[in-house]
């Protein structure tokens, strides 16, 4: 189960990124975080950028919404998403993991 920590203006929770992948996917829940594949390398934050816009677009946010707060040179990460309205990014997320939030 991935722990969500709402927070002022938003929510935040641990991503696990595979950079180097063969295709970009959000596979769903793993040890706790949400794990997604990138293309991207993990040098000199292309994984970090690719990370935090196919994130967005999965939520249907503007990527200025979405910031990497930890984990920046880590495999595992703290995002943050700054949004109006937690409830319609926790249902999002729960879409994303197959309905198992």
């Amino acid at each position: 189960m991935i722990l969500i920590r709402r927070e002022s203006g938003g929510l935040s929770f641990e991503v696990t990124v595979l950079p180097r992948s063969s295709r970009v996917a959000i596979e769903g829940e793993f040890d706790g975080t949400l794990r997604v594949r990138l293309t991207a390398p993990p040098v000199e934050g292309s994984a970090n950028k690719q990370c935090t816009a196919v994130l967005a677009k999965a939520f249907g946010i503007p990527k200025s919404a979405l910031e990497v707060v930890s984990g920046n040179s880590s495999r595992r990460k703290r995002v943050r998403i700054l949004h109006e309205d937690v409830s319609a990014i926790e249902e999002e997320l729960a879409v994303l993991l197959g309905g198992s939030l």
